[in-house]
């Protein structure tokens, strides 16, 4: 098979499908005001017309999943925002997946440069997608190829894509680090602490089963089940001052953990429908 016909065939992994489609549900069955607005994903995936009857979206059970899908992506994108009001415009998204920040808000990711990490085989589909979508690949994004297999650094695939590690950036790392290993996660904290001061990364991570609210374990246990069938199982959860102390020891003098809770009060205060997320994965919130 040649690398055209393997990129032809290749499409993301489960779980980054199972991301855009909540996001599109939430517009589609959810209320308004809605958290977050974002069909693209969904028209990046292209599936069946019968999509939304598949068991993992179902509207009454995934409802908390979704929530909680879409709240952590309005926070990182207030956290963007923010970050970018004080001066700082470089964006790194590492694990980009179907992230579709820069198609949704063309106006204000113009003012920045964003860099999207992610495998080559998921880059080149997302690339061709885009493409067969529409979507220009403006100069300001930055689709940067990392093959974590033959163990090249994102660091360095970052700077000859044009990143300036001499200048502050906001680098988000959501939904990916309960499918590494500890020391990964370690090794990745190391490396942000040394880029330039006022770089800003924020992490999200799994909390252990007994900090999860009880009516939210049956959906994680579901999720890891999920997880585990699909070849890509969660292998590390993490206390919220475990994940402090991780933070502390990378280098890290400020250190910060944000609760899902916050979200919920941030975001869904005074819904009628009564839509709250769902426990169980929280934010680490550092700045060099």
């Amino acid at each position: 098979m040649t690398n055209e016909q393997q990129t032809q065939t290749m499409s993301p992994n489960n779980t980054a499908v199972r991301c855009a489609l909540w996001r599109a549900m939430h517009v589609r069955v959810d209320a308004s005001p809605h958290v977050l607005e974002d069909e693209i994903g969904l028209r990046l995936v292209a599936p069946d017309d019968d999509w939304h009857r598949r068991p993992d979206m179902d509207p009454h059970f995934t409802s908390g999943f979704r929530a909680a899908m879409v709240a952590r992506g309005r926070f990182i994108e207030d956290l963007v925002a923010e970050q970018a009001d004080r001066g700082v415009d470089q964006y790194v998204i590492l694990g980009a997946g179907l992230d579709t920040f820069a198609q949704r808000r063309p106006e204000f990711a113009a003012r920045l440069r964003v860099f999207e990490i992610d495998e080559p085989a998921t880059q080149a589909w997302k690339r061709r997608r885009l493409e067969e979508l529409g979507y220009d690949v403006p100069d300001w994004l930055h689709l940067v190829p990392v093959d974590f297999e033959a163990s090249e650094s994102w660091l360095e695939q970052l700077a000859a894509a044009g990143f300036d590690a001499r200048r502050p950036a906001t680098i988000v790392s959501t939904g990916v680090s309960m499918y590494l290993t500890k020391d990964t996660t370690a090794a990745t904290l190391r490396q942000v602490a040394g880029l330039a001061p006022g770089t800003t990364f924020a992490m999200t991570f799994l909390l252990p089963n007994e900090l999860v609210d009880e009516a939210d374990r049956p959906g994680l246990r579901a999720s890891e089940a999920g997880a585990r069938a699909s070849g890509t199982p969660f292998v590390s959860f993490y206390t919220p001052a475990e994940m402090l102390e991780l933070a502390h020891e990378a280098g890290f003098k400020q250190a910060q953990h944000v609760s899902g809770a916050s979200h919920a009060d941030r975001y869904f205060a005074g819904r009628p429908d009564g839509l709250r997320p769902s426990s169980g994965e929280d934010v680490l919130l550092v700045t060099t």
